[in-house]
């Protein structure tokens, strides 16, 4: 087992352990030639030990796997490492937290959310299947699963994952954990292959919609209906229908769960009603259909115009109306006309006049805005428009400015911008918003701020520093984001601008030595922390919050340490060449 300061091959500096299984352990490790953090799994390789060999195999499979995988819910292999009597595997730093934990913390989750990460696993595992040859990844389950900070789901440990063989009747090895793997995973039932991995699936989706683990007691799964009556009926079948024992049985491929995904709520047992009404119905007056068509018409016109009012009613609720009314009334709205931009930036505005804008209300946001916005709902909504332009602005500047993390996330801009930078990169990812979408530039600042965090200053998906380039344009970026607050408009808009001008000095005394080091002339570090100076002074009258206080007293009092840093670091690299 590793010690914390231990080199690994002279190049990953051990910083703690942070997993461990029954014959690998997992390192938070520092890369020293790269400054970049990453995750080491390591296993110690036992002579004579069968067991062993066939874990040894495996983490060696799931090295090799993965290397030639590229998904975003993938971890990515950087580097093997085998040595005569360890192998340790490079890969990415997974910054989140396992939904067995959330599972833990929290029971059962929200059903909309539940079908949202569905959807995220259906798309991973059909990337997987559609490899040549296939991968069946088989150990689909909670624990395997991160949730990262911005949201987004990670699948870890490839450890069993194999590659299809179609000539094989069966496998050569049972692996899988119980209550999550197929029945086909033990006991000679033949060959694991996608259909697996889908009732593997339907067993996790059991345990986050239930709260119900199914590998405890009763060690069965029932309706998702008998602990929750109120969950689909939809839903119910699809998970019944990826977890029978006969593979036939099941969904045949990851494209058709997605389907059925996507479409839940038609085999809903209220849906089902509708139709056989509907059905009695026309067959009893067949003769009057064109009369009831003309009718129909005339019906739908009406509904639509009073839609339309009750639409514009709800979005426009009193400001004496209590903060839970106005969101229940947003979300009926949004009920209403899903693909309409304005309650979902109502909602936004309520949670600022609230002054709170954490995990909660993100969550029920998100759910919100993931069921209407998905990439399966892609031609109902105008994605090219500046109305969805203006919700994704809005949305990126409320997680970049706003958001408050909790416990596990760590409360910093670096939680911060990896929530905003998806909102932002699909603003300024659309070429054709560059000359109508009046934020267009801004958004481009903030996006090129995020991604930085994201890949300099985060487990990176990069291997390689900044170039001088980079770092260039990111003083540029710093600029444009200090002035763009000087048009950011809250009731709390003290508190916000201080509390980014403090993550911006720290992130800048974190990347001090690297910039030196690369040729980034001092007076231009100077320049930007002295405007950063120079803002915070000018809010000091205007502040009367202990906690906005505290951040203010918090950068005055440590500029002189702050500028003395700058002269100690580019005096030492001078030094040094």
């Amino acid at each position: 087992m590793a010690q914390r300061g231990e080199l690994i091959d002279n190049k990953y500096e051990v910083l703690m352990e942070i997993g461990r299984g029954g014959m690998s352990v997992v390192y938070l490790a520092m890369d020293k030639h790269l400054n970049k953090q990453w995750a080491i799994k390591e296993i110690t390789k036992i002579a004579n030990d069968a067991n062993n060999e066939v874990v040894v195999q495996s983490l060696l499979v799931e090295a090799n796997l993965m290397k030639r995988l590229d998904h975003p819910a993938l971890p990515r292999i950087v580097d093997i490492i085998d040595d005569s009597d360890k192998i340790y595997v490079v890969m990415d730093y997974i910054e989140g937290e396992s939904l067995d934990k959330i599972l833990q913390k929290n029971g059962a989750q929200p059903q909309e959310r539940v079908i949202e990460w569905a959807k995220q696993l259906c798309d991973a595992l059909g990337y997987l299947h559609k490899q040549n040859p296939p991968i069946i990844y088989r150990d689909m389950k909670p624990a395997n699963v991160m949730l990262k900070p911005e949201g987004n789901l990670k699948v870890i440990d490839f450890g069993i994952a194999r590659e299809y063989k179609q000539k094989n009747l069966s496998d050569t090895i049972n692996l899988g954990t119980r209550g999550y793997a197929a029945p086909e995973q033990f006991g000679g039932r033949g060959q694991t292959d996608a259909r697996t991995d889908i009732y593997c699936l339907g067993a996790t989706l059991y345990h986050l919609v239930t709260g119900q683990n199914p590998a405890e007691e009763p060690y069965e799964m029932y309706p998702i209906r008998t602990w929750n009556p109120s969950l689909s009926a939809g839903l119910e079948y699809i998970i019944e229908k990826c977890t029978k024992s006969n593979p036939d049985e099941r969904y045949q491929s990851c494209d058709e769960l997605m389907y059925a995904l996507e479409h839940y709520n038609e085999v809903d047992d209220e849906y089902k009603g509708k139709l056989k009404r509907k059905l009695k119905i026309f067959s009893v007056v067949a003769a009057a259909a064109l009369v009831s068509l003309a009718v129909g018409i005339t019906f739908n016109a009406l509904k639509v115009n009073e839609n339309d009012k009750d639409y514009d009613k709800k979005i426009s609720v009193s400001t004496a109306t209590s903060y839970d009314e106005k969101i229940e009334t947003y979300k009926t709205a949004i009920n209403l006309y899903p693909y309409r931009t304005d309650a979902y930036i109502k909602i936004l505005d309520a949670y600022d006049a609230n002054g709170q804008f954490g995990e909660a209300e993100s969550m029920e946001f998100m759910s919100l805005y993931n069921s209407a916005f998905s990439g399966s709902n892609k031609g109902k909504y105008d994605a090219d428009g500046t109305d969805f332009a203006e919700l994704n602005y809005k949305i990126g500047t409320m997680y970049l400015l706003w958001y408050t993390a909790s416990d596990t996330e760590g409360d910093s801009l670096r939680v911060r911008a990896l929530k905003a930078e998806p909102f932002f990169a699909s603003i300024v990812s659309n070429d054709q918003l560059a000359g109508k979408f009046n934020k267009y530039e801004i958004a481009k600042s903030y996006y090129a701020l995020c991604s930085f965090y994201k890949n300099y200053v985060v487990s990176s998906n990069n291997v390689k520093e900044p170039t001088y380039e980079e770092y260039e344009s990111l003083l540029i970026t710093l600029k444009e984001c200090i002035d763009n607050l000087d048009e950011y408009d809250s009731s709390d808009k003290a508190y916000i601008k201080l509390t980014v001008y403090q993550s911006l000095l720290n992130l800048m005394q974190g990347q001090l030595k690297s910039m030196a080091s690369i040729g980034i002339h001092k007076n231009e570090v100077t320049d930007v922390m002295t405007n950063i100076y120079d803002k915070t002074n000018e809010i000091g009258n205007t502040i009367t919050r202990d906690v906005t206080i505290n951040i203010f007293n918090n950068i005055v009092n440590n500029r002189d340490t702050y500028m003395k840093n700058v002269d100690t670091v580019y005096k030492n690299v001078e030094e040094r060449n």
